[in-house]
């Protein structure tokens, strides 16, 4: 796919698809709306619930600012983190590496630099406390392996690529997510809080980031009032 650099209103890029007509992240900031979603509603709150390590599952791994964001807490916090991220179009290293994420976020570049040079399906350690496995495969056919802690749904909206967002794919999920498992998502459609529903998770809608009024996080369990 053709990309184009855009700059998102909280200073941090993003990536524009001419041919899908569709951009990566929120064009109200693309770092505030992954720091939101994934991190505080996601991460963050299974981090609250259980110490020790943390396995994270990301569908969508697109610019890599959310597997950037993930090593930075794991760093911070001092909490192992083993990040599996599937990607059926990869962006080319040297064009990924352009994006201005440790700029923003007055973090280590080479960390950044790394997770994108990194191989594809082979498991790599980027720091002592952050193991990344790339897999370059469609989530519809890919059969998952192990048990998942958080999971990141972050793939293109349900308009663009509806196949990635059915009932089979979240009952996927949940067949590979621990107890307590806690899964986020951008997109608050009713469609998809439905499916994540009849998969088996519990559900609940979330205060959204500048730009959009609500997000959707699920559990394996009710672990949320």
């Amino acid at each position: 796919m053709q990309t184009t650099i855009r700059t998102t209103e909280d200073g941090s890029h993003t990536l524009y698809v001419a041919e899908m007509d569709e951009c990566y992240h929120s064009t109200h900031g693309a770092v505030q709306e992954s720091m939101h979603v994934f991190i505080r509603d996601g991460l963050h709150a299974f981090m609250q619930q259980t110490s020790g390590g943390i396995n994270v599952l990301e569908i969508g791994f697109g610019t890599g600012l959310n597997a950037f964001l993930t090593l930075c807490e794991a760093e911070k916090w001092k909490r192992p983190v083993r990040y599996t991220s599937l990607e059926l179009y990869p962006l080319a290293a040297d064009e990924a590496v352009l994006l201005n994420y440790p700029e923003i976020l007055h973090a280590d570049e080479q960390w950044f630099e790394k997770i994108h040079r990194s191989s594809w399906d082979t498991e790599e350690l980027i720091t002592p406390c952050f193991t990344l496995c790339k897999v370059k495969a469609d989530f519809t056919r890919y059969e998952l392996q192990g048990l998942y802690d958080v999971i990141y749904f972050d793939a293109f909206s349900p308009e663009k690529q509806p196949e990635l967002w059915s009932e089979d794919g979240f009952r996927k999920i949940y067949a590979h997510s621990t107890h307590g498992a806690v899964l986020t998502t951008y997109c608050a459609k009713g469609a998809v809080r439905r499916a994540l529903q009849s998969a088996g998770f519990v559900v609940e809608r979330l205060a959204g980031p500048p730009g959009k009024r609500e997000i959707l996080r699920g559990a394996k369990k009710l672990l949320f009032q």
